[in-house]
């Protein structure tokens, strides 16, 4: 059985004359992520933002943005599209999409360019991709510098960003996710969430056969957790992890601990408006990096790295 765990991303900011997207009924959110063949599993809300867990991965709705995460054959370009006329796009502040290279791309029923040539037909904005084609890469499409009603434009300084991507995970933990006793409070306890988020509230969920979706709020802070254990032939295991804390102050090394827990053999880091923080990451290669300006003046870094020990690969027979 396989499950592309690889996520499209959706992030769009309101212009300020927009009354809070928090007061909008549940049926618009339901309706929204079924646009993307997804479905709400549970909601978790605090005073500044609402978190609602799907079957394919995670939306996050504040007054003022919205942050929708799918993965498997979901159509998030669809999603958008939905909401951008529900809205009206002369409300639309700033407009992010992104999209991972897929195991199986021939099994999705868009691919990228498809995907943006529908979003420019309501709001403009330039596309590229980093990474290489032969490896992992990621495509995003940012909006140009549109404009705010009172004729500024629009800043990006209040938004960060930190997106960890794993791939072919080992390990005691790996192994506990493949087995059919797994629990959600089994995983918890075994990524120390308590320890490393005191204070955020959770909510989770375990999927059959595999699989295993997590978010957490505190106040307007975020964090997601998605894992899709290789339950086939082969090696498709993948692990995303999500968080818009600022890491350069936060008590905890929360990338290096996600990557000891996993041991991926490889991983990306994608960082809008984040610093760079190394330590305590296993003995790595750097193997690609690059960075780019949007014409909002975000920041967007991007580090591919591999650990040093040598991977054994079996062979698959198909």
């Amino acid at each position: 059985m396989f499950f592309e765990g690889a996520e499209k991303k959706l992030e769009i900011r309101l212009t300020s004359n927009m009354a809070s997207l928090r007061q909008r009924e549940y049926g618009f959110w339901s309706t929204l992520v079924a646009c993307a063949n997804a479905e709400i599993l549970s909601t978790i809300r605090n005073p500044a933002c609402d978190a609602y867990l799907l079957s394919e991965s995670s939306l996050f709705v504040w007054d003022d943005k919205i942050l929708l995460l799918t993965c498997g054959n979901s159509t998030l370009v669809e999603a958008a599209y939905h909401f951008i006329h529900a809205v009206g796009v002369e409300h639309i502040a700033a407009l992010c999409y992104q999209r991972k290279n897929e195991y199986q791309a021939q099994l999705q029923s868009t691919h990228f360019a498809d995907d943006i040539a529908k979003l420019r037909t309501l709001i403009p904005g330039k596309a590229f991709r980093v990474g290489h084609l032969d490896s992992h890469h990621h495509y995003l499409f940012c909006t140009d510098n549109l404009f705010c009603t009172d004729g500024q434009p629009m800043s990006s300084t209040y938004d960060t960003c930190l997106e960890l991507m794993m791939y072919h995970i080992r390990g005691e933990l790996a192994d506990y996710l493949k087995l059919p006793t797994q629990t959600e409070q089994g995983i918890y306890q075994r990524l120390g969430l308590q320890r490393l988020f005191p204070d955020f509230q959770f909510d989770m969920h375990c999927f059959q056969p595999a699989g295993f979706s997590l978010n957490g709020i505190r106040g307007a802070d975020y964090v997601t957790l998605h894992i899709t254990p290789s339950i086939g032939p082969g090696d498709n295991s993948y692990v995303s992890f999500e968080t818009n804390l600022d890491l350069a102050v936060y008590p905890y090394p929360l990338v290096a601990q996600m990557i000891k827990l996993f041991m991926p053999s490889s991983w990306d880091l994608i960082r809008f408006n984040q610093p760079l923080m190394t330590a305590g990451f296993p003995e790595h290669v750097c193997l690609a990096h690059g960075s780019i300006v949007t014409e909002h003046g975000c920041q967007i870094d991007f580090n591919h790295y591999q650990q040093l020990q040598t991977e054994e690969l079996l062979p698959v027979f198909l």
